[in-house]
């Protein structure tokens, strides 16, 4: 497997690798001749945009903690190529592990370019109004990297800027919790609805208040998840009419877009590998992370979403490539939502480089809103924004009557509309349905909720760090 290295706009600024962070400071963060411009600031703020699209930001570290625990989820390609995967699945991987560790790394690199922005280009001479932008940009993208760390690894250590000291202990789920919200509140107030063309991809206030609410939903502060989704569903958004468009070339940054990355092949940047990874094997790309007979099994009859979210050898796609029958000792199925048409994909940057991923769509926010609306007895508004997405996939109305059945059918609505994407493993968690559902996987109640602190981080934390119970 080949792995690509984005280019990362911000050189000036220098880390050491022996922290648990990678981010230690070692008497000099950053060049003496950089942040003086604004030039500088947009760099060092586009620096943080290029982790999104990184390798271990969005294709194989994103992919253990996040896409292989889930039942939805299996290894991929073909038994013996990369096995150890495998542990991800059965839950037996353990505080040495490369993907444990490798996620941890990668978030803290991210949490520290937010950071280089958030405390250094409040001092540099530039255009007042941009420069606020640019900070609020970084909040915004520092509450979603928190967020990912505490889903993944529960209570971090809460840096707020540039430290002398990265050793200290962990902050309570609460503590961090508070701390997102700070960032996304802050950076609501500030970031605009929309940007030109130039700037397709920078955050905006509709990302901003729709990751408050899916953090709100975490917290099961219901009226808040409800009242921030409410702001997000008044800025003009829209479920796309055509599902499968929706992650077409064509349909990037359209009317259903709240937070997208977008990976377009540049000289700068280079594409990005996650839709590489996940492609038809042999002919796409690695075939890895590719759909379970459970997320097959759990479409409805007549959802339209289940033949344009899994992609099969043989078939044809709408857009008229022929998939190949492939390899007899590969997986057979693939995710359709990564898939690039063969008369769009750009070789210069590798299969599928330019294909965007999507963090969070209308759709989510839609069922975010319908599950907090229920949570507060409000089964007419929650029916209503369910049905809005149920009818687009050509489904009928909810059968659904009251609160209990009416959350069950939410929390099916969302496996099935927001599958592969990234959300199943930690909506069992935290809706309580890991125990029952992951069981036969090998979860255990108690402890892989989470997943341990990796071991150098242990080490070199002097003793700070409590590990998460199991490990």
């Amino acid at each position: 497997m080949k792995k690509i290295f984005l280019s990362i706009a911000l050189v000036a600024i220098t880390v050491s690798c022996n922290d648990f962070l990678d981010i230690k400071e070692e008497g000099v963060i950053v060049g003496t001749d950089f942040f003086k411009t604004e030039n500088d600031a947009m760099e060092a703020t586009n620096a943080i945009y290029s982790f999104l699209r990184s390798y271990d930001n969005s294709a194989f570290p994103y992919q253990f903690v996040f896409g292989v625990p889930a039942d939805d989820v299996v290894k991929g390609s073909n038994p013996g190529d990369a096995s150890f995967i495998n542990e991800y699945d059965n839950f037996t991987y353990t505080v040495s592990n490369d993907g444990v560790k490798g996620y941890w790394i990668g978030q803290w690199q991210a949490v520290n370019r937010t950071n280089q922005v958030i405390t250094k280009v409040p001092d540099i001479e530039m255009n007042a109004a941009l420069k606020e932008r640019l900070v609020a940009e970084a909040k915004m993208l520092r509450a979603y990297f928190y967020f990912n760390l505490i889903r993944i690894y529960g209570g971090v250590p809460i840096f707020d800027g540039l430290q002398s000291d990265y050793k200290k202990p962990r902050n309570s789920v609460e503590e961090v919790y508070n701390f997102i919200i700070s960032d996304l509140t802050a950076a609501a107030a500030v970031l605009p609805q929309s940007y030109d063309a130039a700037n397709k991809g920078r955050v905006t206030k509709g990302a901003a208040l729709g990751m408050l609410s899916k953090v709100y939903l975490y917290k099961k502060d219901w009226q808040k998840a409800f009242d921030t989704s409410n702001q997000v569903m008044g800025l003009g958004y829209s479920l796309d009419p055509d599902f499968n468009h929706v992650f077409r070339p064509s349909g990037e940054f359209g009317s259903e877009s709240v937070f997208e990355v977008n990976c377009d092949c540049s000289a700068q940047f280079g594409g990005s590998q996650y839709a590489e990874v996940q492609g038809v094997r042999n002919q796409f790309g690695w075939g890895f992370f590719t759909p379970s007979q459970a997320l097959e099994d759990a479409f409805e009859p007549g959802d339209i979403r289940k033949e344009l979210t899994i992609l099969r050898n043989g078939e044809t796609t709408p857009e008229g490539d022929l998939i190949a029958m492939g390899d007899p000792q590969s997986v057979t199925t693939f995710n359709q939502k990564v898939y690039v048409p063969t008369a769009l994909n750009n070789n210069a940057c590798g299969y599928g480089s330019i294909q965007n991923i999507r963090i969070m769509r209308f759709a989510e926010i839609l069922l975010i809103n319908a599950e907090a609306a229920n949570e507060l007895g409000n089964t007419s508004v929650a029916t209503t924004n369910l049905n809005r997405v149920r009818n687009r996939a050509s489904l009928a109305g909810t059968t659904a009557t009251n609160q209990a059945t009416l959350r069950t059918a939410i929390w099916h609505e969302r496996r099935v509309e927001l599958a592969l994407e990234g959300d199943r493993f930690v909506d069992l968690v935290r809706t309580g349905q890991a125990g029952n559902v992951l069981a036969p996987y090998g979860f255990k109640v108690g402890k892989n909720e989470v997943f341990p602190i990796p071991l150098d981080a242990m080490n070199e934390s002097n003793g700070m760090f409590t590990q998460n119970p199991g490990y």
